[in-house]
């Protein structure tokens, strides 16, 4: 069966041209499939009922089921795990902001990347998801909340740029005019710092919001928080990100997870600021979450602003992220691994 909801227009008329039908029925799908969020060829009632009997039996349109949802009672956050045809699941957020609904999309069924302070990690990747499953995600929570979603940011399960060619058709899809039509400002793609995808990034003429999962302020740090450091040292990585902004215009927020005893002292604050003078940089300050197979922690209200304000005498414009879903383990990954290891609905620690 053909995925045609990871099909761009072009490819759609291809593959409808080779059904005999003409290159209009390619844009009356599309449409269907991304403007009106259909989850069944039945729906398509401007087709022929021939047309649409010739699709249910050679295409088929990914559409994931919400296996689980946590509601935070703190924030109207929505933390959704779905299920995939497979039998795999993923994890979804819905966080509610005054700028509008922003989504958080995983990118892979797990990951293989290893930061030691991510749910994600644990367990190793499973599989790669395809641009289809990754834009139900978005699609599948305006269907589930009626409301329209006007900010993604890629920054779930996975790391997007092991999954490179999925990801970038998934942005390709989510901003074309005659679908979703989002606007390439409010979608952010966080990566872990692979220098030679973040160069090819740059060239894919596409200019989206880049994050760089930082989270210390040198490589020994670095190495210990972030297996990948021990490939790409923290001067390939800047390399690439400044290249990265020099092709786009798009400055690059530095994610930068705060671990008591670890990388959140004013020490780590200056070493940072020294590291990141002179870049139009913004520092994305975010407390630590808490998960039971590490002993990790946050620091305290008092040393977060010790870090920011460090932070600023050296000219870095840092904020610190405001915690959503606190109470139902909001935090990429915690979800799926509770479901995993309790294999029930439900399964979430409250």
């Amino acid at each position: 069966m053909t995925d045609i909801k990871r099909m761009t227009r072009e490819e759609l008329k291809c593959f409808l041209s080779e059904m005999g039908e003409k290159a209009f029925r390619a844009d009356q799908i599309f449409s269907w499939i991304h403007e009106k969020r259909c989850v069944s060829f039945q729906e398509m009632t401007n087709l022929s009922k021939t047309l649409r009997e010739q699709l249910y039996k050679t295409a088929e349109l990914p559409v994931l089921k919400i296996e689980d949802l946590k509601i935070s009672a703190l924030d109207g956050t929505r933390k959704y795990l779905f299920s995939l045809s497979d039998g795999n699941v993923i994890e979804s957020v819905l966080m509610r902001y005054k700028f509008g609904n922003s989504v958080c999309v995983s990118s892979q069924v797990g990951c293989r990347m290893g930061c030691r302070f991510c749910a994600s990690t644990i367990g190793g990747v499973v599989r790669n998801l395809k641009a289809s499953e990754i834009l139900d995600e978005v699609y599948a929570i305006e269907r589930d909340t009626g409301e329209n979603v006007s900010h993604v940011v890629v920054m779930g399960s996975g790391e997007p740029f092991d999954n490179y060619e999925e990801v970038v058709r998934f942005l390709r899809l989510l901003t074309d005019p005659a679908g979703q039509n989002m606007s390439r400002r409010n979608i952010t793609v966080s990566t872990c710092g692979i220098p030679e995808k973040i160069r090819r990034f740059a060239e894919e003429d596409i200019s989206i919001q880049l994050a760089l999962s930082l989270h210390a302020p040198d490589d020994g740090i670095r190495k210990k928080l972030m297996p990948v450091a021990n490939q790409y040292p923290l001067k390939d990585v800047l390399a690439a990100c400044d290249a990265y902004f020099e092709k786009t215009g798009r400055r690059v927020t530095y994610e930068y997870a705060l671990v008591r005893d670890v990388n959140a002292d004013v020490s780590s604050a200056e070493k940072l600021g020294r590291l990141l003078q002179g870049r139009n940089a913004l520092v994305n300050l975010i407390p630590v979450n808490s998960i039971q197979e590490r002993s990790y922690e946050k620091p305290d209200r008092e040393a977060l602003l010790a870090f920011q304000n460090a932070l600023a005498k050296y000219g870095i414009n840092a904020t610190i992220r405001r915690e959503m879903g606190a109470d139902i383990q909001g935090a990429c990954g915690q979800l799926r691994r509770s479901y995993l290891e309790n294999g029930r609905k439900g399964a979430l620690t409250e």
